[in-house]
């Protein structure tokens, strides 16, 4: 399949065919590498929030995780529960 390079902005780009999205299950984004000189695009398939958790536990190991702000919702001794 051919398909022709056009002007977008100060770039360039190309347009794909929904039939060849579909088939390679795209959705929001392509992964672009270049080896010897050809153009590689692999579709993205990560689920929504993948490595929130590792990043959680490296922000808690460097001690990144601490509070910005006073909590103002602690308990007043003085309330009735």
């Amino acid at each position: 399949m051919q398909l022709n390079v056009v002007k977008i902005g100060n770039s360039k780009g190309i347009r794909i065919p929904k039939k060849v999205l579909d088939q390679c299950q795209v959705d929001d984004a392509l992964e672009l590498s270049v080896e010897n000189n050809v153009i590689i695009l692999k579709p993205v398939h990560k689920k929504p929030r993948e490595g929130w958790a590792e990043a959680a536990k490296r922000c808690h190991e460097a001690g990144d995780d601490k509070l910005l702000i006073h909590d103002v919702w602690e308990d007043d001794e003085s309330w009735e529960w």
